[in-house]
């Protein structure tokens, strides 16, 4: 592969290549929605310039020594490590494949030199599921070959601003795991331009679509640096339901004489006008509605206008699972004096004392509990966002830094209200209603007038075919059950809960930390029982593998394999008799079962990860029966099915005694075709839709069937609405889909499930 790749070459699973804007372009392109021509300079190309350049050990030494939670030091080494990038020079094969692109592409418009928008493109593994937005940087109007060559390595080292740190450390994503690819397109040289969300927002209603519209390029609505228009469309009529003027004091255009862009004062008129008419707003509406059919979630999608055209910039997955949250602090009364108004931007109610902070200089002030008051927040200020009850500015729209922020943090947020920090007094108690964007007179909790309050949640579609939902995490249990109202667990992770300990379990074997373990095991796994109860829960034992083991504390003498993936993993790890130490390991994480079913928590079943031979799963109940469980009856006994071996030979499991399967479709795919999902050279031909695959996945599924075992996918291919429609075709009891997609793939199950009906109904009879 060379250095770049256009458009019409990635699609949606080239992320590794191209990030997850490149890739949704190339996607989008695919489906026939307008988008400005323009290629990718690959992740590839990014990493041999790092290595041509001989700057990735100064980078790494740069990082190991900051403390992301000091705003100073951390922009002090931001600042250090772009300059180290910005200051190295271009290998000479990515530079003429750039320019030879940027040649092509003027080619294509007619102009000797093309204007440009160089846009960056994050990647890492799970990037669908997590969100860069905004972390990395964008250069407007570029023209001319040295210009996009110095843009390029711009946006290169902007994978390191601050906020971009701070995001990946507190997430706990590897600097060096996470990589960048370039966007180099035809700039639009927008009349008006902006954002669109195909689910509201705030409220997380699915049937109403929501656009943010300034004049000039989106750049102004994008960094929240405007409050904007804001139409509300009904998703399935086009009908505009509601229309809110935003102030739009400034836009940013093209300077025709200079070719760069600036920013100045929007003409008067134009302030009090509507950026778009209402053919504009439901053309929007339906081009967002065909992105969002598409992938099968709520999407966050950048447009511009141009000469009565509109394009789609970008788009990306809505990765924030959405809910109003109930308050259950207790109230004196309700407040009803209504002090200042917004744009609701991150759900809920919190109350706390104003604390006005103009310049990052003072955030250190805002304590814990404190309401945070400012025009408009920066990546330095998220140590403060983190301790505060609720956020409120001045400045932005819904995609700004304080509300992306907010909405991670699970932080009430508004913004957008023009005057908060004037209007507001440091140190009085006040209420913030994120959903409402209200912030009211003193501490109480908010009881909203009838005609304002959120509507009631949409009644779950009955579907004969279980959507469950898949847990790492115990402490969201009771957050995803609620939000999501999935028909149980369909894939419980051991690994946090260890992860949470921090010691290799033989270490705590050794030291008579065994208790430890199994308390934290049992805590973690009675809180999802609990939460999800009477509904099943499948929890699957651990399958670190030896590398991982190798991180925690006393995992030195973990064995270095050349291919951990397919190692010393799992099942048959923890039942072989030749590693009775390892028998331990299983039966401190079955003595927790235990604890939780001995309370009465009768809706668990365990699964046995990396199965290839009846033999384990006979081995594994042996060990079971001697902690005390009776496989079968105090606790359903399953496997993960994700070794083609374990697909073929599923008769002889069922027959050796299993009341469930789960397919593992992530480490089915590799293993079937032989492609390391993790290696970036290859991942583009990870493709769990691979005939081979989903002819295991259907062999699986009718066996089941035919023995009357539950059969269940836990792998990210069970998300993908297109898929599931297949695995309801083909007999599968339930899909557990990650929390973000339950809602889409009960819908797809749904409407799958009408026609099978209908196409039944509908055949002549015999």
């Amino acid at each position: 592969m060379g250095s770049v790749v256009w458009f019409e070459d990635l699609g949606k699973s080239d992320t590794g290549v191209a990030g997850g804007k490149g890739a949704n372009l190339g996607e989008m392109v695919k489906i026939g929605v307008p988008v400005p021509p323009g290629f990718v300079v690959t992740a590839q190309a990014y990493e041999r310039f790092l290595k041509k350049a001989g700057i990735v050990e100064k980078i790494n030494d740069t990082l190991s020594e900051i403390n992301v939670n000091d705003s100073k030091a951390l922009n002090e080494a931001a600042e250090k490590v772009r300059d180290l990038i910005k200051g190295s020079k271009m290998p000479e094969d990515i530079k003429e494949d750039l320019v030879d692109a940027y040649r092509k592409l003027s080619d294509k418009s007619g102009d000797d030199e093309e204007l440009v928008a160089i846009r960056s493109s994050a990647t890492a593994e799970d990037l669908p599921d997590a969100s860069f937005a905004g972390q990395q940087e964008t250069y407007l109007n570029i023209q001319g070959e040295e210009d996009v060559v110095q843009n390029v390595q711009k946006c290169w080292a902007s994978l390191f601003t601050a906020r971009a740190i701070f995001y990946r450390e507190e997430h706990g994503f590897e600097h060096e795991k996470v990589s960048i690819s370039i966007i180099v397109q035809k700039m639009v040289n927008a009349n008006k331009a902006g954002v669109l969300f195909t689910s509201h927002p705030s409220t997380g209603e699915r049937d109403k679509i929501v656009i943010e519209a300034n004049w000039g390029l989106g750049e102004t609505v994008v960094s929240g640096s405007v409050t904007p228009d804001v139409y509300v469309v009904d998703k399935d009529s086009g009908e505009i339901l509601d229309v809110t003027v935003g102030s739009k004091e400034v836009m940013r255009v093209r300077n025709p004489k200079t070719g760069e862009t600036m920013e100045q004062p929007t003409p008067s008129d134009k302030r009090e006008a509507q950026t778009l008419n209402a053919e504009e707003a439901r053309k929007l509406a339906e081009f967002g509605r065909k992105v969002e059919d598409h992938y099968g979630r709520p999407q966050d999608i950048e447009w511009a206008e141009e000469d009565g055209e509109i394009y789609l910039v970008q788009t990306r997955a809505v990765t924030v699972l959405y809910g109003e949250e109930e308050e259950e602090a207790e109230a004196e009364a309700a407040p009803s004096e209504v002090l200042v108004k917004g744009l609701g931007a991150s759900p809920g109610t919190s109350s706390g004392k104003v604390r006005i902070i103009p310049s990052a200089n003072e955030i250190g002030r805002v304590e814990e509990g404190d309401i945070l008051v400012t025009e408009m927040t920066h990546p330095d200020w998220v140590p403060a966002m983190r301790r505060a009850a609720a956020i409120v500015t001045d400045e932005g729209g819904r995609t700004c830094h304080a509300a992306i922020v907010s909405r991670e943090l699970g932080t009430p947020c508004i913004v957008g209200t023009g005057n908060a920090a004037q209007v507001l007094e440091d140190g009085a108690d006040v209420t913030v209603d994120g959903t409402s964007g209200v912030v009211y007179k003193g501490i109480a909790k908010v009881e909203k007038p009838e005609e304002e309050k959120a509507p009631a949640a949409a009644p779950v579609i009955p579907t004969a075919t279980e959507v469950k939902v898949n847990i790492s995490l115990p402490e969201i249990a009771e957050k995803v059950a609620r939000e999501t109202e999935a028909d149980g667990v369909g894939l419980l992770r051991a690994e946090h809960m260890l992860l949470g300990i921090g010691k290799h379990p033989r270490r705590l074997i050794e030291e008579g930390g065994e208790e430890s373990m199994v308390e934290e095991f049992y805590k973690g796994i009675r809180r999802v029982a609990k939460a999800f109860s009477p509904n099943k829960v499948w929890y699957r034992t651990l399958d670190l593998k030896t590398a991982e083991f190798r991180n925690l504390e006393g995992g030195e003498d973990e064995p270095v394999e050349p291919n951990p993936m397919i190692g010393w993993r799992g099942v048959r790890r923890f039942v072989d008799p030749e590693w009775p130490r390892e028998q331990e390991v299983l039966k401190l994480e079955l003595q927790a079962i235990k604890k939780v079913v001995d309370e009465g928590l009768l809706n668990l079943g365990v699964m046995i990860p990396m199965a290839h031979h009846p033999e384990e799963l006979r081995r594994f109940k042996q060990v079971a029966q001697e902690v005390g469980l009776e496989p079968g009856e105090d606790i359903q006994v399953g496997i993960m099915v994700e070794i083609p071996a374990a697909a073929l030979i599923i008769d002889e499991f069922i027959k050796e005694g299993i009341d469930f399967v789960s397919l593992g479709t992530n480490d089915l795919t590799q293993f079937t075709l032989a492609i390391d999902r993790d290696n970036e050279r290859i991942a583009k031909l990870f493709d769990e839709r691979h005939s081979a695959v989903q002819a295991l996945i259907r062999r699986v599924i009718e066996k089941c069937n035919e023995a009357g075992v539950e059969s269940s996918i836990c792998g990210q291919a069970g998300s993908y609405p297109d898929v599931a429609e297949k695995l309801v075709r083909y007999g599968i009891t339930s899909i557990s889909a990650n929390a973000d997609a339950v809602q889409a793939v009960r819908e797809m199950v749904h409407r799958t499930e009408r026609r099978i009906l209908l196409s039944n109904a509908r055949k002549p009879k015999e």
